[in-house]
């Protein structure tokens, strides 16, 4: 089943390079890992994620496009989400879940205002072999692994199709500070709606194309424009959310139906160098879960 999720995925991303690169330039890459171990310290709910993406298109002058398709994204993901002991769990705790992603993502702009439109193929359960990798980084740093009643548990195999949009529009409000309202919507694994706002005190983010994590709201880089210094951002959100298949009601789970991120980072770049690490609060997701947590993302470029 992994060679045929693995193949899956190598079948979007080499369709996807030829249809994106075709007549396009790659402009740029972006990443960021999420983890709550760099966060409060802990192993548990939103546990760790890793995004990545690649960007193509017919030239960048440090604006968005007003052509839906001009800029095009290859977007990867993964994720592991953990109740909050992976090995004697409350029996009213969050299941396991794996997940990987893969899509398609455009970026462009009218009158000002930002648009990320796209869509992916998502693998959720014991398929993407992300249990077993956890257990397998646990057992190199001597961490005990997940249980064999925490893996049976776990959420089952599915596919799902996810479409992403969100629309934003940055404004000036003083100096170097800069404040982004911003709505989207999620419909596929999870299915919500989300108000918020990013603020950016810095030169983060100027002549760039930034791309949102889906885990803390985080934007990192894809297009860059290399300029050093030092910027502050921070951001919060809130959303109201009409299913999750991480959190089946045939199982008995009670959704939050309102959810709550509130966000702050720093980023330093050097002539060669990028360092970010931010901290995401995150509010409860289920009726059950045992109070917030705190989520910790890096992201480290070094060129030499």
């Amino acid at each position: 089943m992994l060679t045929r999720i693995l193949a899956s995925v190598l079948m979007i991303g080499v369709t996807a390079h030829a249809a994106l690169a075709e007549g396009r330039s790659y402009l740029g890459f972006g990443n960021l890992l999420v983890n709550d171990a760099i966060g409060d310290g802990k192993d548990r709910w939103r546990s760790g994620s890793y995004g990545t993406s690649r960007v193509w298109g017919y030239g960048w002058d440090g604006a968005l496009p007003e052509a839906a398709g001009d800029i095009l994204e290859l977007r990867l993901g993964g994720e592991v989400i953990a109740p909050e002991s992976i090995t004697n769990p409350a029996p009213s705790d969050r299941p396991f879940a794996g997940m990987l992603s893969a899509g398609v993502h455009t970026h462009f702009q009218r009158s000002g205002t930002e648009f990320a439109l796209g869509g992916d193929l998502v693998a959720i359960g014991p398929m993407t072999k992300l249990d077993e990798f956890q257990n397998a980084i646990h057992n190199l740093i001597g961490i005990d692994p997940s249980s064999p009643e925490v893996r049976a548990m776990q959420i089952p195999n599915t596919w799902r199709v996810r479409g992403v949009a969100e629309m934003g529009r940055e404004m000036q409000v003083g100096g170097q500070t800069r404040l982004r309202p911003f709505v989207e919507a999620r419909a596929g694994d999870e299915s919500l709606v989300r108000a918020g706002f990013d603020v950016t005190i810095g030169n983060f983010g100027e002549g760039e194309l930034l791309v949102r994590d889906w885990v803390t709201g985080h934007r990192y880089r894809t297009i860059r424009n290399h300029q050093a210094g030092w910027s502050l951002v921070a951001g919060a959100d809130v959303a109201h959310v009409f299913d999750s298949v991480y959190l089946p009601e045939a199982r008995g789970y009670e959704l939050e139906d309102m959810r709550s991120r509130v966000r702050a980072g720093v980023h330093w770049r050097g002539e060669k160098h990028h360092v970010f690490y931010g901290l995401t609060w995150l509010s409860e997701e289920f009726a059950a879960q045992e109070g917030s947590q705190l989520v910790g993302a890096i992201k480290l470029d070094f060129k030499f």
